[in-house]
Order: C-alpha cells, then structure tokens, then sequence
C-alpha cells in the first residue's frame, strides 16, 4: 500500500463527505425554493465526489475495507478533512462564506489535479471541476449580492467571512504526503494554489464592498487528524446507523 496516497485520497474524499454532510443539514432551510434546492444538489455533488475518491482510497488500502466503511467506521482522529468543512451552518450568510472559500480552492486545486499522472486522481478531478466551476461561480455570485445589498445583509456578509476565516489557512499547509506525491506530479505544490485563491477571494470580496480579514491566529491540525469539537457531533450523526445495525442491508 502506498500509506501516502491513501491519506492524501482520505484528505480529499473527507472535505468533501463532511461538507456534503453539513450542506444536508440545511435542506428546507434555504431562502427560497430554488436556492433550498441548490443547496441540496451541492450536497449530492459532494457527496458523489466522496464517494468516488473513497473508493480509490479503498483499492488503494487493499483491505478489504469500502468506501462506506471509510465513511461510516472510521474514528474522529483517522479523519483528515480541514477544520473550515465541520464548522457549523450558522445563518445564510455563514453557510455562503464557507462555501465560498471551499469552492475556490477546490477549484484551483481540481483544476491542477486533473494533470496529474495518477489517472484515477486526474479523471476524478476533472469529473468533479464541473461541478466545483458552477459552485463557485453561485457561491462568489451570493457572497457579492449580500456585502453588496442591504446594510443587513451587508454585515452578516462581513461578520461571517470574519469567522470563518481563521480556518482558511489550513487548506494549503503541506508535509511529508504532499512532498512525496508532488515528486510524482501525482499531486501539485498549494503554493500557487494559494496565491490563485488569494486573488480571486480578494477580487470577489472587492466586488462585495467587504473587507479582507487580518490574519491573527490560524486554525491548524487536520493534517494530523485534530478536529474542533464540531467533527464529533457530525460523526455522531452520520455513523450512526451503520454501526448500530453493521449487517444491515439498504
């Protein structure tokens, strides 16, 4: 087994099922009809990316685990998801600000991996910029029409994009997984990642009349599988069922 890549996939496969996850919880929540339902299609789309990415992590394991025993019978500290995607919903406003931030990185980075000579990784990565480009495209769309709205909406926009961003910084910290997949251009160097998602996040926040946030204190850990208290609540939940009835048949 290559331990590296089967945490990597993990890392990929657990932003995506957790938030998935979290957007769920907002079903029949949203503002109108349609964007109620918008919120749930991005679910499924996350959703559907776990699932895709977990199944590689599986074969890439080789014991005799599935996606789903991933998804439902692993630990809190065996998940690897950044701490932004377990943050709880919170208002409108705070669900756009966590998206937002999500989608842009997922964008710059799928745009990357689809490049990659793992052809599993590359395939599933530009299967899943489809769906990432038209996230982003509706989440950066809400976040200008909130800071750029009424003076409600204006300082929701503004109070969430504050406090979430203390989280941002741990989707480009990088180590001994990334340093051995990018030798292999099996995955890409976050640094220019970085330096996209900075300037489209600054392009999008200009366009909104919102301020960028300092940088002060920045949330780190996932990469070794620390959590905030949020993660344990959702595992909760979502593991539920699985394994109080392991033998079960859906």
């Amino acid at each position: 087994m290559n331990t590296n890549l089967f945490k990597y996939c993990l890392r990929l496969g657990d932003n995506s099922l957790i938030l998935g996850h979290r957007l769920a919880e907002y079903c029949s929540y949203g503002p109108y009809l349609e964007e109620d339902i918008s919120i749930t299609n991005t679910s499924l789309d996350l959703i559907g990316q776990a699932e895709a990415i977990l199944k590689y992590a599986a074969l890439v394991e080789n014991a005799e685990r599935t996606a789903d025993d991933l998804a439902y019978r692993r630990p809190e500290i065996e998940f690897y998801n950044v701490q932004l995607v377990e943050q709880p919903n919170g208002n409108f406003a705070h669900l756009i600000a966590r998206q937002f931030f999500i989608d842009a990185f997922n964008f710059y980075l799928y745009s990357a991996l689809k490049e990659s000579t793992d052809n599993t990784i590359a395939s599933i990565a530009a299967k899943s910029l489809k769906e990432v480009t038209y996230h982003l495209r509706r989440s950066s769309e809400w976040v200008i029409r909130l800071g750029d709205g009424t003076s409600e909406s204006k300082i929701k926009m503004q109070e969430a994009i504050n406090d979430f961003w203390l989280y941002t910084f741990e989707m480009f910290e990088m180590d001994e997984v990334d340093e051995e997949l990018i030798t292999k251009a099996i995955t890409v160097d976050l640094k220019p990642i970085q330096d996209l998602w900075n300037k489209k996040v600054d392009e999008i926040l200009v366009m909104a009349t919102l301020t960028r946030p300092e940088d002060g204190y920045m949330a780190t850990g996932s990469r070794k599988g620390y959590h905030s208290e949020h993660l344990g609540y959702i595992l909760a939940e979502m593991q539920y069922l699985p394994r109080a009835y392991p033998t079960a048949k859906w």
